[in-house]
């Protein structure tokens, strides 16, 4: 839903494959139709969010990450991988320790890997009551809308 991806970012070639509604394991499943035809030397992967709203843990989220930098490092061996991971989202603040634990798994596997590059989206989305702001989202309250996306 991030139809100004190529207008914020400039003189630099972005190829927007991110589908709505979809859990780790589909880019895993499709990473030889989203990402390796297109041979990037970046790939900025946002996930997870949709795992733990579906029920599984940070575990299974940090496990399916692996899966898939492993799927793409089996043709793509070179690029950086940024992973932008969990934000707060409104309609599930019952999450955000879940989202916590998957962040911090995801960063702790990330430092053992020079190629893989953790953006923490989730600290700066939190407010000072420690909930996000109502003003980072879209109407849905789940999807960020323009404030949320410049921060």
């Amino acid at each position: 839903m991030w139809k100004s991806l190529a207008e914020d970012f400039p003189g630099i070639k972005v190829v927007n494959r991110g589908f709505g509604g979809s859990e780790i394991a589909d880019s895993t499943f499709y990473v030889d139709r989203i990402v390796t035809p297109y041979l990037p030397s970046m790939i900025v992967f946002y996930a997870g969010d949709n795992d733990l709203s579906n029920g599984k843990t940070p575990q299974q989220v940090l496990d399916d990450y692996k899966a898939f930098v492993s799927r793409v490092r089996i043709k793509l061996p070179t690029p950086k991988l940024l992973s932008s991971r969990s934000s707060p989202v409104l309609p599930e603040r019952q999450l955000i320790d879940k989202m916590r634990q998957a962040n911090a798994l995801i960063r702790s596997y990330s430092s053992h890997d020079k190629n893989l590059l953790f953006i923490d989206v989730f600290t700066p989305m939190l407010g000072k009551d420690g909930n996000p702001p109502p003003e980072l989202f879209g109407p849905d309250k789940l999807h960020m809308n323009r404030q949320g996306y410049d921060l």
